[in-house]
């Protein structure tokens, strides 16, 4: 994987998680299909659309799951049920490794921060789990904001968390609402295709 890294000076840098620095979407897709299998769903889950909801809060994605199948469900349940399936999985999880490595070399000089869409739980347990989270000064999750990605106010939160003004920070990300976010927030995006 090839990172196209913009000329320039940034003053930190911010990471979405799933997809970017750890290679977890094959397994959330797993996760989210045994679950809405559990609240019933009859037929795999379109893996297309899975993706195409990249960084949307956990519990929207229950919802919109919900009405693109027809299915009367609990949101809440379901998205419950979906990340404990997930943390089952955790230890699986590779690191994605061109994006931990450029983490890591930054990180003796500058301050990073993770702002990612899923919950505080699980977002803390797989930094954790990969031995990564020494290198983040800030981290932000869905539990932090009001309105998730791609509304710019996870990396707003993360900037101002850093000490740091939004366009003097470089964005990690590999979803499209995740780059919408943080354009919405000033910031340069390296787009991460974790897929390919």
């Amino acid at each position: 994987m090839q990172l196209d890294i913009p000329t320039g000076d940034f003053d930190g840098y911010i990471f979405d998680l799933d997809g970017t620095l750890l290679d977890t979407m094959p397994l959330h897709y797993e996760a989210w299909d045994e679950a809405m299998r559990a609240a019933g769903l009859t037929r795999p889950l379109e893996e297309d659309y899975f993706y195409s909801l990249g960084g949307t809060p956990t519990r929207r994605v229950a919802e919109l799951f919900g009405e693109r199948y027809g299915l009367q469900l609990d949101p809440d349940a379901v998205f419950h049920h979906k990340e404990q399936l997930f943390t089952a999985r955790q230890t699986e999880v590779q690191l994605i490794e061109p994006v931990v490595a450029f983490a890591r070399d930054k990180a003796a000089t500058h301050p990073l921060a993770v702002a990612s869409g899923g919950p505080r739980m699980v977002v803390d347990r797989s930094l954790e789990v990969t031995g990564l989270r020494a290198l983040f000064r800030a981290v932000v999750t869905a539990d932090d904001v009001t309105h998730g990605k791609p509304a710019p106010d996870m990396f707003l939160l993360a900037a101002k968390e850093l000490g740091l003004r939004p366009e003097r920070c470089l964005v990690f990300e590999d979803a499209e609402l995740g780059i919408q976010a943080a354009r919405a927030a000033g910031m340069q995006v390296v787009r991460v295709d974790s897929r390919g």
